[in-house]
């Protein structure tokens, strides 16, 4: 086993390999996968000196631990949490030096849900069908972390940046999506319109990497006819039988057979993947570009 690796001691929660994804697969079946904060992943790659392609790992509110078999330098960005090395406070969202054997603890979200943990040289498991990235859905990519697993690291190829702490955008108190209507509104009835677009949802905690699930008034449809499975894309919102509106998230069905009302900006996208459980959501609907 190479000396460049990560043995994890502690898995949490949920914690997964993530990269940019693998698009471009959805006529197989495949969806996109890949982080779910994505400025959130792209920074602690740039402060770790990766290239932003590299893998890296995304916690979900409850942390991990991980000892690396030779010195890195590590930067934990994305929802703020408390970081030790041995026990010892280091900073958050800054590059941090991690000596060979030494015990790298990211603790839980203090707000937000998803950390980011760069580590120079980025995770180098074995890639599928172009990514790293651990698919829930399909099931594709390396399974989510468990206590144990060792992953192998790629060799530094920059030096890391040279900051203090990067600036990084708070967890949001209140989820604003924008989103264009259709291609399915035309399925619901003129007061689920308004509903959506002026009451405030909540978001589940059924909420997941395939969808943010939410919590609020159902949304009537005019037509209650079988629709037939077509295709969906990120960030569409799809209305299940309950009529509570769900954003599709990166690791989201190809296909769909419940009606899409809307689809939310792709830039809204991010700070979805931060909101709690609880947290408030509203839909802005804006014009088709």
């Amino acid at each position: 086993m190479t000396d460049r690796a990560l043995s994890v001691v502690r898995a949490g929660p949920l914690t997964t390999v993530q990269d940019l994804g693998r698009p471009g697969h959805a006529h197989l079946g495949v969806p996109r996968s890949g982080a779910l904060d994505g400025p959130a992943a792209a920074l602690v790659n740039r402060m770790t000196g990766n290239a932003p392609e590299a893998a890296v790992l995304e916690t979900t509110l409850g942390g991990c631990a991980v000892r690396p078999r030779s010195a890195v330098t590590v930067a934990v960005g994305g929802a703020p949490c408390r970081v030790t090395v041995d026990g010892r406070p280091v900073a958050w969202g800054a590059p941090v030096h991690v000596p060979e054997g030494a015990l790298l603890e990211v603790g839980a979200a203090v707000s937000g849900v998803r950390s980011y943990v760069g580590v120079s040289g980025g995770i180098a498991v074995e890639p599928v069908l172009g990514s790293r990235s651990t698919d829930l859905l399909s099931g594709l990519g390396p399974p989510p972390l468990t206590d144990g697993t060792v992953l192998p690291l790629g060799r530094p190829t920059w030096l890391h940046a040279r900051v203090d702490v990067a600036p990084q955008p708070a967890a949001p108190a209140e989820l604003v999506l924008r989103v264009t209507l259709g291609p399915r509104d035309d399925w619901f009835t003129p007061e689920a319109m308004r509903v959506l677009t002026s009451r405030v949802y909540r978001v589940s905690p059924a909420s997941n990497r395939i969808g943010l699930r939410t919590e609020g008034p159902a949304l009537e449809r005019a037509l209650t006819r079988e629709l037939p499975s077509e295709g969906v894309v990120l960030g569409a919102v799809q209305v299940p039988p309950d009529g509570r509106p769900v954003v599709f998230l990166a690791d989201h069905p190809t296909t769909g057979g419940y009606p899409v009302i809307a689809v939310v900006r792709t830039a809204d996208l991010a700070a979805a993947a931060q909101a709690a459980p609880g947290t408030p959501v509203r839909f802005v609907a804006v014009r088709r570009r």
